[in-house]
């Protein structure tokens, strides 16, 4: 199984296609995803990039941070699981 990685800074204009090609040149892309707004359909300005091992995601994520893409340096580094929220607050 392979590296998640976080991809942040990304410009609203840049798609999951874009973070497919800048990442597949470090390695197999398994995913990338750049993450939508689920009421207004527009990109929140982060992603994340799932690559075949964990050697490819280490060459990616010092290959590709601080680089540009669509006019904006993005912030590249291991994506960190998020913490379980209890949805029994009430």
């Amino acid at each position: 199984m392979g590296k998640k990685i976080y991809v942040g800074n990304l410009s609203y204009n840049t798609t999951d296609a874009n973070l497919r090609d800048l990442f597949q040149t470090y390695g197999t892309v398994v995913s990338a995803q750049v993450i939508m707004d689920r009421y207004t359909g527009k990109s929140k300005g982060f992603g994340f990039v799932e690559m075949g091992s964990n050697e490819e995601a280490a060459k990616a994520i010092s290959g590709t941070n601080g680089t540009e893409i669509d006019g904006r340096a993005i912030k590249v580094n291991e994506a960190m699981d998020k913490p379980r929220r209890d949805n029994n607050r009430y």
